[in-house]
C-alpha cells in the first residue's frame, strides 16, 4: 500500500486527484499508477484502469487470477467493473469512499453474487495515510 500512496503523491504533485495503484504477482510490483484525468482529459482514466492495462500488458495476459491490485480509494462502479473483468484475484484498498465506493461502502460490486468473478477484498488498510493525502489535496483546493 506505501507503493500506492508514492503514486498518489505523484498524482497530487501534477495536480490530479491524489489515487495511486500498483498490481502486485508473485512479490513483485508488476505495474504501477494514478489518476491521470486531467492530463488526458479523460474521466476514465483512474488509477485503476491505468494499472489494469499496464499489468496486463506487462505480464502478456489478460487476466489478473494470481495478482493483487493495491489502490489508496475504494474502487468506484468503473474501476470495481473493471477489476471483475480483468479477473483481479485480490483487492486492497485504504480509504473508503462513502460517496462513490463499490466495495462495501455505496454498494458492492466487487463481490456480487451474481458476477462470474469475485476478487477477496480488503478495505482499510492504512486508510488513514490513503485518506489524509486526500483530505489535503481538496482542503488546498478550497482555500485556493
Amino acid at each position: 500500500m506505501r507503493w500506492a500512496l508514492d503514486q498518489a503523491e505523484r498524482a497530487a504533485a501534477v495536480g490530479e486527484v491524489p489515487v495511486g495503484a500498483v498490481v502486485v504477482r508473485q512479490g513483485r510490483v508488476v505495474a504501477e499508477a494514478h489518476n491521470e484525468t486531467i492530463r488526458r482529459r479523460d474521466p476514465t482514466a483512474h488509477a485503476e484502469l491505468l494499472v489494469i492495462q499496464r499489468a496486463l500488458e506487462s505480464l502478456g495476459t489478460d487476466r489478473l487470477v494470481d495478482a493483487t491490485l493495491y489502490v489508496t480509494l475504494e474502487p468506484c462502479a468503473q474501476c470495481a467493473g473493471a477489476i471483475v473483468l480483468s479477473k483481479v484475484g485480490r483487492v486492497v484498498f485504504g480509504a473508503w469512499d462513502d460517496k462513490a465506493g463499490m466495495g462495501g461502502s455505496v454498494g458492492d460490486v466487487l463481490r456480487h453474487p451474481r458476477l462470474n468473478h469475485r476478487p477477496e477484498v480488503i478495505g482499510g488498510v492504512l486508510a488513514a495515510q490513503c485518506g489524509s493525502i486526500l483530505s489535503r489535496f481538496f482542503a488546498e483546493r478550497r482555500d485556493a
